[in-house]
């Protein structure tokens, strides 16, 4: 039985490729998951990609993923700086967390460079654009 992943993307990455393309490239997340899809055959895994702009929501797909998956690979957006929730979400969940951030969050706004997942995660990868999703991908592997 292959392991199953959840890559899980927080608020307005559902606007990838249309918000602001110059900061976070021209992909969309239908591209993303159409190349974590190859990647994850690759690797024998199996692939769940989710997206919501609402926490509970978000925190709601991590409580179910308690049941069913190896790891999470989760793109926080916004909500990295401020849900102590989704930390304790995935603080419930023992499986292996990769945080990942399109741009490098630390080279930005002051209020960007502290993350509450970065807590939990077992890797953070920030700043290589779309393809950190590929990354954190391939790294989890190594982890399940």
């Amino acid at each position: 039985m292959t392991q199953k992943i959840l890559v899980l993307n927080g608020p307005n990455l559902n606007l990838l490729g249309k918000r602001e393309p110059a900061k976070y490239g021209s992909e969309t997340l239908a591209d993303v998951q159409a190349t974590l899809n190859g990647i994850a055959a690759e690797l024998g895994l199996t692939l769940q990609m989710d997206q919501s702009n609402s926490e509970g929501t978000l925190i709601d797909m991590i409580h179910a993923a308690r049941a069913t998956c190896a790891g999470i690979v989760i793109n926080p957006g916004a909500y990295s700086h401020t849900s102590i929730a989704i930390l304790d979400a995935l603080n419930a969940f023992d499986g292996a967390v990769i945080e990942v951030h399109i741009t490098n969050i630390h080279a930005r706004e002051e209020f960007r460079h502290h993350s509450f997942v970065s807590a939990r995660a077992n890797a953070v990868i920030a700043g290589c654009g779309t393809q950190g999703y590929g990354f954190a991908l391939r790294h989890i592997a190594t982890l399940v």
